[in-house]
């Protein structure tokens, strides 16, 4: 990790101390905190109203039991979260994470993460995020439906399209969104289309969600190799993960010309250097929900599967690199392989899924690299959209859906490099990205009062 401001580094230590054994929440505080020297030189005001230390704090954390019942009868037993991070643009917003590793830490980084995304967005929607430790894999649809019920059951009363709207996370897709808004809808005896986002069509759903975060992400990445003259056409490509992210990052890089040689999950990963045949990926992962193997061994000859512990996806060479997977999946170790290797540009699809040792790598390498925060806003920016169709009882076309997604994503490349140049750094998009989604919420919560 880089060099904190003196006068930053009293709040990092507060912070650990008062979330001791929360190492992704420390991580992802020092990473904001290492841009905003600058700002605190430019703007002392921050540091008189404590504006930091409260953009540290959650407003509100809660912590719950999960009771549910297997198809054997026999009572489980998970632990949900919420927290609800910063609504001082709008209500909380921020998706749902189903897997073992959900804690109150990792929960909390993402919820910080979420605050300044959506004020990257321009969108009226502030931060939250929240989740179980609950492993959908393997589970029936009916324990899948009883879990998210009872999870709901306890959650339903911190929610509102005014207050709290979730949406999709790791372990989360559609059909969880359905089971939990069912049980929202059924204690509430309300129809609040707007409360979750994420949706079905057939139900109040925006066209372009499932895709919008894989999408914004190239996007992002497209504007910021246009800055080099270049662009995605002819050029080989990595994307980590082979989830609902990666899987639409594929679709849009190849859509723009761009050739994907690999893919991963928790198993390994897949070298096909004819490109990714992404309808039979979606059919394995989609709706056989089977493992990256299967891709291998259906697709034949001259494709290879190499088992997690053979190796990396990030040892295979490219021009771009579109880490989609989960947080921290991307170390020094293998930044070093992809500068070796020529990468040019690297694009955050998860949260932020590049260690800070990758990170600086990428940035003394002279590396395009897109920090999460901005790059994979498209997934909440179009919730938000979502939330304005449900608002006004409408529904907009894909294609429709899809130019707003596309301007919005222009609109924050710009905007952190714009803000990168006002504070002295050039192309250094996670700087430029700290500091615009901090003074944004930092404005708003001026404005407000201490409160």
């Amino acid at each position: 990790m880089n060099a904190i401001d003196e006068k930053l580094q009293p709040i990092l230590a507060e912070v650990t101390r008062r979330n001791a054994g929360e190492p992704e929440f420390h991580q992802a505080v020092h990473e904001v905190l290492e841009s905003l020297g600058r700002v605190v030189a430019k703007h002392p005001q921050y540091l008189d109203l404590a504006l930091i230390e409260r953009i540290c704090e959650p407003e509100r954390q809660i912590i719950f039991r999960i009771p549910w019942v297997d198809d054997k009868g026999r009572v489980q037993i998970n632990r949900g979260f919420r927290v609800q991070f910063n609504s001082a643009l709008g209500p909380y917003k921020g998706g749902m994470r189903f897997h073992p590793s959900v804690n109150v830490g990792i929960i909390k980084f993402l919820g910080f993460e979420q605050t300044f995304k959506n004020a990257l967005t321009g969108m009226p929607i502030g931060g939250g995020k929240g989740g179980s430790d609950f492993d959908p894999k393997g589970k029936s649809d009916g324990e899948i439906m009883r879990f998210c019920q009872s999870l709901m059951t306890e959650l339903h009363r911190h929610l509102g399209e005014q207050t709290d709207v979730p949406a999709g996370d790791i372990g989360v897709g559609g059909r969880e969104i359905g089971y939990m808004f069912g049980q929202y809808k059924r204690l509430n005896n309300k129809y609040e289309a707007g409360v979750f986002t994420g949706k079905a069509l057939a139900y109040g759903g925006s066209r372009a969600r499932t895709e919008a975060t894989g999408y914004g992400n190239t996007y992002f990445v497209q504007a910021m190799l246009a800055t080099k003259g270049t662009s995605f056409d002819g050029k080989t490509v990595v994307v980590s993960g082979s989830g609902n992210v990666a899987t639409y990052t594929i679709e849009k890089v190849q859509s723009f010309g761009g050739k994907v040689v690999a893919c991963s999950d928790s198993s390994g990963y897949v070298l096909d250097e004819a490109g990714i045949d992404l309808a039979l990926l979606k059919e394995i992962k989609d709706v056989r929900r089977e493992r990256i193997s299967e891709y291998a061994r259906r697709r034949g000859a001259g494709v290879h599967f190499i088992p997690a512990d053979r190796g990396s996806v990030w040892d295979v060479a490219c021009d771009v690199a579109m880490p989609s997977a989960t947080q921290n999946e991307l170390s020094g170790k293998d930044a070093r392989a992809l500068v070796k290797n020529g990468v040019i540009a690297v694009g955050e699809g998860a949260n932020m899924p590049c260690t800070p040792e990758a990170v600086r790598i990428f940035q003394e390498a002279g590396v395009l690299f897109a920090p999460g925060k901005a790059a994979n806003a498209g997934g909440v920016a179009t919730s938000a959209l979502e939330m304005q169709q449900n608002a006004s009882r409408d529904s907009w076309t894909f294609d429709q859906t899809e130019a707003r997604l596309a301007t919005i994503m222009r609109g924050i490349h710009d905007t952190c490099a714009a803000t990168a140049e006002e504070y002295g750094a050039p192309g250094d998009y996670v700087l430029g990205a700290n500091i615009a989604g901090f003074v944004r919420v930092a404005e708003a919560m001026r404005m407000l009062g201490v409160i």
